[in-house]
Parts: structure tokens; sequence; C-alpha cells
């Protein structure tokens, strides 16, 4: 874990829980006060929680939390401590007599790197919400506790994925930030050269990379997947004033960030999808906004496997020779 030195946008607090011994964990983003929500989904194997009150023309307006999970579509039981804390702050949707907490949500497939057993559960989630703070965290945990990147010859020669941040001011005192959790299929690129940073490797115990994309063009194939191995998740977060139509409009614009810093990337191994979140009243042109969370997006990802550590016996980028 690396302490990043950023913190979040008032009225927003992020918290992980991490189990380093079966190597998954999950990641809470708090908006107890609520927050206009979009979302976009472009890969073909995404598992979600929720999803229908992000989108424009669902009674419910703002959400609470978005919740970020390990262990595939099991991880997904887990909000319920989410649901639980919330609920327990009188924090919810109201319905007559109760308040029910709004908590969209995904996962990413951590599976194959340490057990398989091995699931976020509700007391985990739970415990994510508790340690819920203002203060930034990046590397290998909470929900980038087993991700891995660059699985085109499968996990064993992969590279370390994990959790980063970025935050980018832009005009009339608008700041946009991205969380990103860094599962991908395909390697992770430098945007500015397009060199791979992190990715598939030669063999197991090679620190060179191969470049993904490069031998798929020349017949490489991965056939034996089955459910989707790899996601790349992000919560792009403002205090930009949106409609969840404009919100909407920010998350897919947002996609642009992963195709900079992953290559392949949306394919049908992966279940990107990218949150918006809007949690002030300040104006700001929406090309100007979207344009910013594919930027800042860009960046939490390459932070993420910058920050990673290795784990389960994939090494993290900078721990390459």
């Amino acid at each position: 874990m690396r302490e990043t030195g950023l913190r979040t946008l008032p009225g927003i607090r992020i918290g992980h829980a991490s189990d380093f011994g079966g190597l998954t964990g999950c990641t809470v983003v708090l908006c107890e006060a609520g927050a206009v929500c979009g979302v976009d989904v472009r890969g073909s194997g995404a598992g979600t929680r929720d999803l229908a009150p992000c989108f424009p023309g669902h009674l419910v307006e703002r959400v609470h939390a978005i919740f970020l999970t390990g262990g595939s579509a099991f991880g997904l039981d887990a909000a319920a401590g989410v649901m639980e804390y919330l609920e327990s702050r009188g924090v919810g949707f109201p319905a007559g007599k109760v308040r029910v907490p709004i908590v969209p949500g995904a996962v990413v497939f951590d599976l194959h790197l340490g057990s398989a057993k091995a699931r976020p559960d509700r007391g985990m989630a739970l415990w994510a919400c508790r340690k819920a703070t203002s203060h930034v965290a990046e590397g290998s945990l909470g929900a980038g506790t087993g991700a891995t990147v660059g699985k085109l010859f499968g996990v064993e020669r992969a590279t370390k994925g994990g959790v980063g941040f970025q935050s980018l001011p832009i005009a009339e005192g608008v700041t946009v930030q991205a969380l990103a959790v860094v599962n991908a299929f395909g390697d992770v690129l430098d945007p500015s050269t397009g060199s791979v940073l992190a990715g598939a490797r030669e063999s197991k115990d090679s620190s060179r990379f191969v470049g993904t994309a490069r031998q798929m063009l020349a017949g490489k194939i991965r056939k034996d997947f089955g459910a989707a191995a790899n996601t790349t998740l992000v919560v792009v977060m403002t205090n930009a004033g949106l409609t969840k139509i404009q919100a909407t409009k920010v998350a897919q614009m947002a996609q642009d960030g992963l195709a900079r810093a992953l290559c392949p990337v949306h394919t049908m191994f992966d279940g990107d999808l990218v949150f918006a979140l809007s949690v002030g009243n300040k104006k700001v042109d929406l090309n100007s906004l979207g344009t910013a969370a594919a930027e800042v997006t860009a960046r939490a990802i390459v932070r993420a496997v910058r920050s990673a550590k290795g784990l389960g016996g994939v090494p993290a980028c900078t721990e390459l020779a």
C-alpha cells in the first residue's frame, strides 16, 4: 500500500479491505449525502449489482456508495456490509418508514490468484466502510489485491495490477478525480509513448514484455478463459454539478482513458466499466469535463501498476529488472 498524499473531494470517502492470504478484497467509495451517478459498460464480461439507478429515467436520482469487489460474482454478496453500514447511519432513499441505501457495484475476477475459495464477504465490506477516509491509498489492496494484467498466456506470465488514484483540477474550481481497479486482459501502456509498462511476459521468470496486441495480431489467441477473467473498473468523481444524462456522458468519455492506457481493451474477456459521480454544483463545460475524465482515468491506471507490489508469485512492474 502506498499513501498518495492526495485527498478525495468533500463528501467522498474511500475504504479498502484486503485478504492477503486468499489474495482478494473489496473497495468502497462512500458518498453518504448522495451523488448523481452515471455508468458506461464497454467490456463484454461485466459482473454488476444494482446499476439501474445510474440510468436516466430511473426514479432514484442519487446513489450513496459505489462498491468494487474481487471474488467475481461471489463477491457481490459483500455489498450487504455496505448496506448495513449506511442503514446504521440513516443513509438511503426514503421509502416509507425505512431508508434504502443505493449501492451500485461491480466485480473483478481474481479467482486465478491466491485461493479461489477466498471471496470478499459482508464483514470485509463493513470493515472497508468503517475504515473509509478522505486520504487516498494505492497499490495491491482492496479490490486490487488479486488484480493482474497481461493475461494472454495466463496469470503465470502476467504482471501485478492494483488500485490507482489521480486528481486533476480544471477551470472554475472544478476538480476531476479517478479511482481505478486494474485487472486487465491487455497490457498497461505509457499513454505518452505507447510503451508497455506492465503486461504479458515472455516466460514466468522473464522481465521482458511481449506486447499482447502484437502477439494477437500475429495469431496468438486465448481460448480457455470461460467466464471473463479480467476487468478494469473506474470511478470518476467531480465537484461539478451534473444531471444523470451528463454524468453518463462523462463516464462514456472517460472510457477513452482506458483506451489510452490499456491495449487491447474492452475485449470479450473484460468487464470494463466506468462510474461517474457528481457531488457538487460547480458549473463547467461538459466537453472539457469529459476530456479531463479521460486524462485522469489514464493516469490512475498507470499509477495502479506502478504502485502495485508482487503477490502470489506475480511480480509488479517495478520489481522486474
